[in-house]
């Protein structure tokens, strides 16, 4: 094909970095514009299911986030004072053998890094903050705050919850506060001193707040916690995950909680806060020469652990859509990738907003089993 397109995408986050190496893959020429200065390592957990690792394998990170992450030995649910289990969902041992790939839980910055290393440094522009797009039949033109200007045949807004690139192409949104903020931390395991914790990926349910727990490495030498809290008037902070929180109020809202949790909290030397907005499912991604991808189109709550896999499986459908795309059907191939997605990340968004993946027994057949190498594609329109 002698009309190869060319790709800019908005935002070196995962989603970006993932679809920077596919695309390069099928042998398209891609740039990434991030407005940050530099990388930074963010102290959160990530878990990976197997829906994602399908798609890390094929990047050829896999084998790299294997050696340091922990494979669980299940999803663990536990009442929150008692500590009874209301589900328990074998994952060592039983997932890979089920869906064909493993389940992972590591630092968030060691899946950063992975990705980062499989896109040349050359391919990415750091301190590129976006202002404007503007597209014509020809191409889309990108206008940053520094001055300079870049040009492609398709643009992908990966540029996060606060998508700049959604804006332009589909106008202001007003997220909504849904009420509850959330905590998180990372920190070295022996601080746990004694009260160290199963090695499963540990969610303890309580009747308006939860906590979700697991080691990040294979050593099981770091501990990560998350939470969901109600929000009571004074806690308001915005949605980002650089707002520090206070350890105080955060262990009185688990005061009823086991004493593992507690023990827990306890251990923490601090922790970060955000705000959870909602989101409702968007019509479309896309307009002409510019689409969307990953918390761009579909953040949801963190309550399936699955917004940065289906960033994953954004990332594969749209280089399979691209892959065989000339200048004049990029549109089409754009629309074909969007066509595909909506109705999975639809039903994951809706599904996570309802807050009970797991608690109970469930059959997470259709997440975990969903491989985005073979999911039939839209027909072109």
């Amino acid at each position: 094909m002698t009309d190869r397109i060319s790709v800019a995408i908005v935002g070196a986050g995962i989603g970006g970095l993932a679809a920077a190496a596919l695309l390069r893959q099928a042998g398209i020429a891609v740039h990434i514009y991030e407005q940050a200065p530099r990388f930074a390592r963010v102290g959160a957990g990530i878990q990976m299911a197997p829906n994602a690792c399908k798609v890390l394998r094929r990047i050829g990170v896999e084998d790299r986030l294997r050696e340091h992450a922990l494979v669980p030995e299940s999803s663990l649910n536990r009442d929150y004072d008692t500590g009874a289990v209301t589900n328990e969902f074998p994952i060592a041992g039983h997932v890979e053998a089920r869906y064909g790939a493993p389940f992972l839980c590591l630092h968030r910055g060691d899946l950063h890094a992975a990705l980062e290393s499989a896109v040349p440094a050359e391919d990415i522009s750091l301190g590129r903050k976006l202002e404007s797009l503007s597209q014509d039949e020809r191409g889309v033109t990108l206008s940053f705050a520094d001055g300079s200007r870049a040009s492609a045949d398709v643009v992908i807004g990966a540029d996060g919850v606060h998508s700049l690139v959604r804006e332009i192409i589909l106008g202001p949104e007003q997220p909504v506060f849904t009420g509850r903020i959330a905590y998180r931390a990372t920190f070295p395991a022996e601080r746990l001193g004694g009260h160290r914790i199963e090695r499963s990926r540990i969610k303890w349910w309580g009747k308006d707040r939860h906590i979700v727990m697991y080691y990040t490495t294979a050593a099981a030498d770091e501990v990560y916690f998350t939470t969901s809290v109600p929000d009571d008037g004074k806690w308001a902070t915005s949605e980002s995950w650089s707002t520090k929180g206070d350890l105080g109020e955060l262990r009185a809202a688990f005061a009823q909680f086991h004493p593992q949790v507690r023990a827990v909290l306890d251990a923490c030397p601090e922790v970060y806060k955000w705000a959870l907005l909602a989101r409702d499912p968007l019509p479309r991604w896309t307009q002409g020469r510019v689409a969307l991808l990953g918390d761009a189109c579909h953040p949801m709550p963190p309550y399936m652990a699955q917004g940065a896999s289906a960033a994953l499986e954004d990332a594969a459908i749209l280089a399979r859509c691209l892959g065989e795309a000339s200048k004049s059907t990029a549109p089409a191939a754009l629309r074909r990738y969007a066509d595909t997605r909506l109705p999975r990340t639809s039903k994951l968004q809706l599904s996570a907003k309802a807050n009970n993946w797991m608690r109970n027994d469930t059959n997470p057949d259709w997440v975990y089993g969903y491989d985005a190498w073979t999911e039939p594609l839209a027909s072109i329109r």
